[in-house]
């Protein structure tokens, strides 16, 4: 998402989470949900399903095809693959129920502040909720970036899953600038480090094949 494109979400975000009926949904939100939060950080994996954290890296030849969507995110507007394209994308698959996903907000968010601008938008994919909860966990996690609502909607999810184990949440994609899968991490990030490194060398990926195609055209127009 660019830049100009992100500043107005984060706007209209902001003033839709001062209706008083969605900070009502917000303290429910925190009542049911911080026992689990807390159960995780103690290293219980009780109301969730998740992965173990492993990273796996795909090599820029071994990638498949890139990934095609279209979503509506909690705000009603639509997101789609096209729009991202040239551009490295961050997906993370979350719901405001699992703990790991809450643990891992604080992160998700540093990284997206990192590389906002700077060749790479972030995105979240809500796998259970209705609108109303992923604005007030953004709301209560600082979380700027817009999220697609994937309940009700069987193409989106199909899209992804092919690419991703929606099953095991929270998973975190890292999509080159083709849109293809570049990273995958399975389960929470905990921390910025490695998702920043992977997001900075996919970054550094596009930038080398853009001045070696360049490069190329300029020894095709060469004497």
């Amino acid at each position: 998402m660019h830049a100009g494109k992100s500043r107005r979400w984060r706007a209209r975000l902001a003033a839709v989470l001062v209706v008083p009926a969605l900070l009502v949904s917000l303290a429910a939100c925190s009542s049911e949900n911080d026992g689990l939060t807390q159960q995780f950080r103690e290293g219980s994996d009780k109301g969730f399903i998740s992965g173990d954290g492993r990273v796996v890296e795909i090599p820029a030849g071994e990638r498949g095809e890139p990934v095609v969507f279209t979503g509506v995110s909690e705000l009603g507007e639509t997101l789609s693959s096209e729009e991202y394209l040239g551009e490295v994308l961050v997906v993370n698959f979350w719901y405001a129920g699992c703990a790991p996903c809450r643990a891992e907000a604080a992160d998700l968010e540093a990284v997206h502040q990192q590389y906002a601008g700077a060749g790479a938008s972030f995105m979240g994919v809500n796998i259970y909720d209705q609108p109303d909860t992923a604005l007030t966990f953004a709301k209560e996690y600082g979380v700027t970036y817009p999220s697609a609502m994937a309940t009700g909607d069987g193409p989106l999810k199909m899209a992804f899953a092919a690419v991703a184990p929606l099953q095991a949440t929270p998973t975190t994609l890292v999509i080159d600038a083709s849109g293809r899968v570049a990273a995958r991490i399975v389960g929470p990030i905990e921390g910025t480090s490695t998702l920043s490194t992977l997001v900075r060398d996919t970054i550094a990926e596009g930038a080398a094949a853009d001045e070696g195609a360049e490069g190329t055209g300029s020894a095709e127009n060469g004497p």
